[in-house]
């Protein structure tokens, strides 16, 4: 149950970036992976910055949130994916389109997948409360623990991918 609700949040999120597979290797790249990771800091502070711009804070919002869109998509292919971030990334790709594949994923990696994903939301769940208060600690503590989920996660995509590249379809994803 907990799993199925897990992918569906998954789903809606990759869902919403609508990436092709073009796109799943232009995200390879780690160029963008790592930039993705400076967005958490700019998220918070186009959201903070209502506090001195108003409603024209509408205008940063947008400005991440298209950065966000955009990112994946205006990086080339990366010349070698022999790295934590690409591997990171084909691993979340396995991970998120599992169901759709009809890709057995082992269940420790599933756990794994999800116990991190449900850190990330409770740090979002923090965050997005201190931005809505305007109060530092919590903005802090939910923007670590996100930060803390996200990370673990993409590591954990890393060993899953490592344990799957064997599989001749993603064997050819490593150069």
């Amino acid at each position: 149950m907990l799993d199925m609700i897990i992918g569906r949040i998954l789903k809606l999120a990759s869902g919403s970036m609508s990436m092709s597979e073009e796109v799943w290797f232009r995200h390879a790249n780690p160029r963008s992976g790592w930039s993705r990771f400076a967005t958490y800091p700019l998220v918070i502070l186009a959201f903070w910055s209502r506090a001195w711009l108003g409603i024209w804070f509408i205008i940063p919002v947008v400005a991440v949130f298209i950065w966000a869109w955009l990112n994946p998509r205006i990086f080339p292919k990366p010349t070698s994916t022999d790295n934590w971030m690409s591997k990171g990334v084909f691993g979340e790709k396995i991970f998120t389109e599992r169901r759709k594949t009809k890709t057995e994923v082992p269940s420790h990696h599933v756990a794994a997948g999800n116990l991190t994903t449900i850190i990330s939301i409770i740090g979002v769940a923090i965050l997005t409360y201190g931005l809505v208060v305007l109060e530092i600690w919590p903005t802090v503590a939910g923007a670590a623990i996100a930060f803390l989920g996200k990370t673990w996660y993409v590591d954990r995509m890393v060993w899953l991918f490592e344990d799957m590249k064997h599989i001749p379809e993603y064997k050819k994803w490593l150069y």
